[in-house]
């Protein structure tokens, strides 16, 4: 049972995910893309020209695009693999689930 399907008085099991051993460094990279939103924000209040400020959207945009790779990548590496690894009906659900996730970011 995932996380998210757990009944809100279940107790949460203390797992491991897939981006654990590198959580300090996406950890790190989303304070940098909330500055860099922070300082978007600071230019559309300052009237900076709209094209400046796109520019900056856009860079923050493919920062988050990196972190969800980077997560998708992990997610993969390990939670999937690891299912897999159980039983052939988890490994499908995982890569069901991961399927649906790329298609989230596909669309996004």
């Amino acid at each position: 049972m995932t996380e998210q399907t757990m009944a809100p008085d279940a107790p949460v099991e203390a797992t491991s995910h897939g981006y654990t051993p590198e959580k300090e460094a996406y950890l790190k990279r989303l304070r940098r893309v909330e500055g860099q939103v922070r300082g978007i924000a600071r230019m559309v209040e300052s009237d900076t020209y709209c094209i400046d400020v796109l520019t900056q959207i856009s860079a923050v945009t493919k920062a988050l695009q990196a972190v969800a790779l980077g997560l998708l990548d992990d997610h993969l590496a390990h939670c999937v693999v690891d299912a897999a690894r159980r039983s052939p009906e988890e490994g499908a659900e995982k890569v069901e689930e991961a399927s649906a996730a790329i298609a989230r970011l596909v669309r996004s």
